[in-house]
This record gives C-alpha cells, sequence and structure tokens, in this order.
C-alpha cells in the first residue's frame, strides 16, 4: 500500500518505521528535515518536503504530530493535506485532539470525497517501538477495516467505538483512568514512605491482588527510585486532560478527581518536571 505518515515524533517514528517493515511504501513528513533523513536511512522510505506532496498519491496518510493546531494547520489550511489527497484516500489521525477537532477533520473528508478516521493511541513509546499499541477508533466501517489491515504492523488491538469523534472520546477516557491510578498509587507510596516500610516488597505483594495495575507493575519502583527521564511527559498529559476538562464541560459532566490530579500535574511542571514521565506526579507528594 502507498503510504504517507506525517510526524515522526517520539511515537511517529518507530510507527512509520514497522510500516516499511511490513513492506508497505512510505512516504515521510517531517517539520524537522534532518529527522525525516535518518529515518529514511534506518528504514529506506521516501522524504517529502511538504505535508502535502507526501499525501498526493497516498491510498493511506497517517498522522501522529503534536496538538489540535498542528493538526487543523497540516490538514485544513488552503494547499493542506485534504487538498492533496486523492479521491477514496484514507486519513487516520493518530494525535490526541479534541473531538471537536476530529469531527471537523471528518466533515471536510467527506465534502472532498475522502474517509477520516480519528485514532488516538495508548501504550506509550514503548508500544511504539514493539509495535504494541492500543488504537481507539472513530469514523465509518468500511475505511476502517481497511486501515486496520494496513496498520497491522503497529497495533495489538484496534476497534472502531463508534464515528467521527468517538475515537477520541475513547482516548479521553483512558487519559482520566491513567491519571487516577497515578495519583492512588503516588499516595500509597507516600503512605508507605512515612510509614517506614519497604514500599517495594508491599508493591510486590499488593500488586498481585486487586490493587494490582499497569501502573504499578511498570511505573511503582521507578517511582520509588525517583527516576522519571522516559516515557510519556507531563506537558503532554496535561494537554490531553485539559481537553478531558473541556469536554466535560460541554458535556455537563463533572470530573473531580481529573481536575485536582491535573492542577497536580501543574505543581510538576512548576518542578521543572514538564518532560518527565506522568509517574513523577509522585514528586508532587515528596517535595
Amino acid at each position: 500500500m502507498q503510504i504517507a505518515f506525517l510526524g515522526l515524533g517520539v511515537m511517529g517514528y518507530p510507527m512509520a518505521g514497522h510500516l516499511a517493515r511490513a513492506g508497505h511504501s512510505v512516504t515521510v513528513y517531517n517539520r524537522t528535515g534532518e529527522k525525516a533523513e535518518r529515518w529514511c536511512q534506518d528504514y529506506g522510505g521516501t522524504r517529502a518536503q511538504t505535508a502535502a506532496k507526501a499525501a498526493e498519491g497516498a491510498d493511506l496518510v497517517a498522522m501522529c504530530v503534536g496538538a489540535d493546531k498542528d493538526v487543523l494547520d497540516l490538514c485544513l489550511e488552503a494547499g493542506g493535506v485534504v487538498a492533496a489527497m486523492k479521491p477514496g484516500a484514507i486519513l487516520v489521525d493518530h494525535t490526541t485532539v479534541s473531538a471537536t477537532t476530529a469531527e471537523a477533520l471528518y466533515d471536510a473528508c467527506t465534502a472532498r470525497g475522502l474517509h477520516s478516521i480519528d485514532a488516538p493511541v495508548s501504550g506509550g513509546e514503548a508500544g511504539a517501538v514493539g509495535g504494541q499499541l492500543t488504537i481507539m477508533c472513530g469514523g465509518d466501517p468500511a475505511p476502517f477495516e481497511t486501515a486496520k489491515a494496513a496498520l497491522a504492523a503497529y497495533h495489538r488491538e484496534m476497534r472502531l467505538l463508534g464515528g467521527a469523534g468517538a475515537g477520541q472520546r475513547a482516548k479521553m477516557a483512558n487519559q482520566i483512568c491513567i491519571a487516577g491510578v497515578l495519583q492512588g498509587l503516588s499516595e500509597a507510596l507516600r503512605l508507605l514512605d512515612a510509614a517506614g516500610l519497604d514500599a517495594k516488597a508491599v508493591i510486590d505483594v499488593i500488586s498481585k491482588g486487586a490493587a494490582g495495575s499497569w501502573q504499578m507493575d511498570n511505573r511503582a519502583k521507578t517511582m520509588v527510585d525517583g527516576d522519571y527521564d522516559f516515557g510519556f511527559a507531563v506537558d503532554w498529559m496535561r494537554k490531553d486532560l485539559g481537553i478531558v476538562l473541556d469536554e466535560a464541560k460541554a458535556l455537563g459532566v463533572s470530573l473531580p478527581l481529573t481536575a485536582l490530579v491535573d492542577q497536580f500535574y501543574a505543581d510538576v511542571q512548576a518542578m521543572g518536571g514538564g518532560r518527565q514521565d506522568t509517574s513523577s506526579l509522585y514528586r508532587r507528594f515528596t517535595k
């Protein structure tokens, strides 16, 4: 399949690589051209000078960029990606953005005879490198099935959850759960520290019971060690939680724990931890 991949950050670089290794013809675009050149050296694909040039002739355009503005600027501005795509092509946006942006992209694509799928991912850098991402999708069934098969090289689960925007709303729920679990885990570790118990030993025990979670298995011990220089950055989590809280306000839903954790993450940013993993929430309890 002819695929364009836009955005070669921590996630996009290995994701595009999996597609090339799976035998697809991949053209990449990245704002920093040097990174695109390095990707081509690593995987043998083609670099385009603009996002629109990458999209020309592609059967599927996958995108993993920063935020709503990046998506809208790349796709909907005059001479952008949507204008460059051929009729019937599929745009798959892996960026975590608002449901409103996902719906606007869907409407713009539909008006031009294109297909759009909002497809935010979960699994972090490790999931991208290992090709084991979970992808939550919104859009129409037929193009979804085509995209699911084409992108099989980097997902372990890819599911259509409803119409346009459904994938982004599912990702909001995902981020709420992560934030809540990390809050509970941080409080538990603070209690163990104050009580003078061996936190790692306690975690080994309680992780085998109902308290067990992915965060406990993969982050608790690094939290105890104060090791946060990896993973999903606090800055990005705050961006995501802002999207969650805006959606909740629009829906008339109260999310008190999410709002509280968002403010705690603001404290971590103020402590200089914006680029640290989200598990650095624990710093807020040990400062």
